[in-house]
């Protein structure tokens, strides 16, 4: 699914915006701090009804608004549809035709999105959150039923850390059922995901580093240490184990200590754990391996490429990783949407048909 047309009113810095988007690449360039990022993170709200970098939805309305909308012409398999996505009072709806949606499949049939930020840099070196936000954005891109379980998991862990904070352990018991059923089916959405991505990650590393590089590796890393082989039920029941022991140091510190809000994505390189013993040319090969890994992944399972959404990266990567950035990118035949502070950066890869936005204060005007 490509996106023909753009709209933004009140979206962060962005009081109103219309943007003519290329088929295939759309460049936003201005200095830090104009609203490029925000167009993006537009974009990737609509694509996925998730925030990029917002931590609540308030933040994505402009300040002295009520309301932030966003809303796209996008051309699929179906034909032309529009795509809307309004925040308002902490809250979205989303809409597809213009009314509200009913089943998430309907509004993500054939839409998909990817997102390489300067903060994806860090996924290596930085503490294990990030990596799982990378997981769990790839699993909802690969699978779209991830918003909905992730958000039941969510509710459930919320309502067993309550619980473990009554005296009862019977009001505790009832509300660990929920939660390990939603677990199993978060883990097995990780794992599987990682079954995919895995030998992808292989190979763009040896591709991006050359000969002598030490083989890449994933694995995820469970902070119970419980095996993740198994059915879903295999899986609730093990971590129903792990919880029952834990029962009383849970209720001593008023959460719950094992689940997939507290495990891990493993990185290594050879028999090394990357974010102890990797470079910092390594890390950022890792990091680029694994975005590419996630591109090629959902190309294969959608049968094209999702859209792609670039960051202001290439200011960020070496002269060697940017040149094997903008290649990959000029072959892949998939619409991408990028942002810098010096289009000329980006011109090897933007090709016949690119479409250049000087950005300013909210303001986007195209330039030739």
């Amino acid at each position: 699914m490509r996106l023909a047309e753009l709209q933004l009113q009140d979206f962060r810095n962005v009081e109103q915006a219309q943007l003519t988007l290329s088929p295939r690449t759309t460049v936003l360039a201005g200095e830090n701090g104009q609203g490029k990022t925000n167009l993006l993170e537009a974009v990737y709200l609509l694509a996925t009804l998730r925030p990029l970098r917002a931590s609540r939805l308030a933040e994505l309305v402009r300040f002295g608004a009520t309301r932030a909308r966003v809303e796209a012409a996008a051309d699929g398999p179906g034909g032309l549809r529009r795509l809307a996505v309004e925040v308002a009072d902490g809250t979205r709806q989303a809409y597809l035709d213009g009314k509200p949606i009913e089943r998430l499949d309907d509004y993500f049939q054939g839409l998909a999105a990817v997102c390489f930020s300067p903060d994806d840099l860090l996924l290596v070196k930085s503490g294990p959150e990030l990596r799982r936000r990378f997981l769990d954005r790839a699993a909802w891109s690969r699978w779209p039923a991830v918003l909905a379980e992730a958000r039941d998991y969510l509710r459930a862990l919320r309502a067993r850390n309550a619980a473990l904070r009554t005296e009862s352990r019977e009001v505790e018991e009832s509300f660990r059922g929920p939660l390990l059923r939603t677990a199993a089916r978060l883990l097995r959405r990780r794992h599987d995901l990682l079954e995919e991505l895995a030998p992808r990650v292989a190979r763009a590393f040896a591709e991006i580093s050359g000969p002598g590089a030490p083989p890449a590796g994933l694995r995820y890393r469970p902070a119970s240490g419980m095996p993740m082989a198994g059915t879903e039920e295999e899986l609730a029941a093990r971590l129903g184990e792990i919880l029952a022991l834990r029962l009383e140091r849970d209720r001593e510190k008023g959460y719950t200590s094992a689940g997939p809000h507290m495990d891990d994505l493993s990185l290594s390189l050879g028999d090394r754990g990357a974010r102890t013993f990797a470079s910092q040319g390594q890390q950022r090969a890792l990091v680029l391996a694994l975005k590419i890994a996630e591109i090629d992944n959902l190309t294969a399972v959608l049968g094209r490429p999702p859209l792609l959404l670039l960051d202001d990266v290439s200011s960020e990567l070496d002269p060697a990783k940017n040149r094997y950035l903008l290649e990959y990118l000029a072959r892949l035949p998939g619409q991408a949407i990028l942002t810098t502070t010096d289009r000329h950066l980006l011109e090897p890869a933007a090709g016949p048909g690119a479409l250049f936005y000087e950005v300013v204060r909210g303001r986007f005007t195209h330039r030739e």
